[in-house]
């Protein structure tokens, strides 16, 4: 699979990666073995980026790829970690003492002494200009706790503060066929200061796979359902904040586009990951079977321009006017 270089990390991480929100909790329970069999699954198929957070099952995410990776040392796999989420979401919070509290606990989960990317974790956006808080995040880097920082956001605003900043290697934003906002300041940007940029929900929370209908029903554990209106946290990390009905359509749309042989997942996939200046792309995935679709769209050849043009239509027929002011 092709590698890129992670920003200023120095490191190179395929195009596509594997998000583990989905092996620790918020899209319904997932066994150990299962959650165990979709790591090594996107590994034997080319993935060496993995991103997770320590609230993600309260830990649990990061002990299951601690424990694959304990078995595995030979998957060259670079971990992405996030810490900030796991107390209230307070600037005054974000200190030297807790960075260090937080990235223990981290290391502790994924048995490592260092850790290889730790994001803040949509922090409060007054967070991202605070020079305190990227000197502690210095200082972690100093101390040996961390071998780089990051930063995830929920605006392109907090993104283009967080590139600002030197020491900041890379940038998580959610971008997708329905998310087009970064194209325009955030992705040159950090093109031009060297800052990766790691796309999450990149299928708005599987709309883009087509799978889905008006009146598809999710359980009630899973964020789709109990999130849909931001009612736990921001409401772009679910469906990227598109209404449900019109993102179906919307997808329905979408789902023509795909190129023979593939599904509209791994369009959408394919669709990141052409675009100037994403370094990695990272789906979920709760089975070995949807890991191994995922990683297979990093095969496919880019999308013709008149699909590109297609996808701008759909988004600037259907879904700018909802979202395009908020993030």
């Amino acid at each position: 699979m092709e590698q890129r270089i992670i920003g200023r990390t120095g490191q190179r991480v395929s195009v596509v990666g594997l998000g583990t929100w989905q092996l620790g909790a918020d899209w319904g329970e997932v066994e150990e073995k299962d959650a165990l069999a979709v790591l090594d699954a996107a590994v034997e198929e080319g993935v060496t980026f993995f991103d997770t957070a320590d609230v993600y099952g309260d830990g649990r995410s990061e002990q299951l790829i601690g424990a694959y990776l304990r078995e595995r040392p030979d998957a060259g796999v670079m971990v992405a970690t996030k810490m900030g989420r796991r107390v209230a979401l307070d600037p005054a919070l974000y200190t030297l003492d807790n960075f260090r509290a937080w990235t223990d606990r981290s290391r502790a989960n994924l048995g490592v002494d260092r850790l290889d990317l730790v994001q803040l974790h949509c922090p409060p956006t007054p967070v991202h200009s605070s020079d305190a808080v990227f000197d502690a995040l210095d200082t972690l880097v100093e101390e040996g706790r961390i071998a780089a920082y990051g930063v995830s956001v929920e605006t392109c605003d907090e993104a283009l503060t967080a590139i600002a900043r030197q020491g900041t290697a890379s940038v998580q934003i959610i971008f997708n066929a329905f998310r087009l906002k970064p194209l325009e300041r955030v992705l040159p940007a950090a093109a031009e200061a060297g800052v990766g940029i790691i796309a999450r929900v990149p299928l708005a929370s599987g709309l883009l796979s087509g799978k889905y209908t008006k009146d598809t029903v999710f359980a009630a554990d899973d964020h789709r359902t109990y999130n849909r209106h931001g009612e736990s946290f921001d409401q772009g990390e679910t469906f990227s904040g598109v209404d449900f009905a019109t993102g179906v359509e919307a997808a329905a749309e979408f789902a023509a586009l795909a190129p023979e042989g593939a599904t509209p997942a791994q369009a959408a996939l394919r669709w990141v990951i052409q675009q100037p200046g994403v370094t990695t792309v990272i789906p979920g995935a709760r089975s070995p079977e949807q890991a191994r679709a995922n990683a297979a769209a990093a095969a496919l050849a880019p999308l013709p321009e008149a699909t590109l043009r297609a996808v701008r239509e759909i988004y600037d027929g259907r879904i700018r006017a909802q979202v395009h002011h908020r993030w």
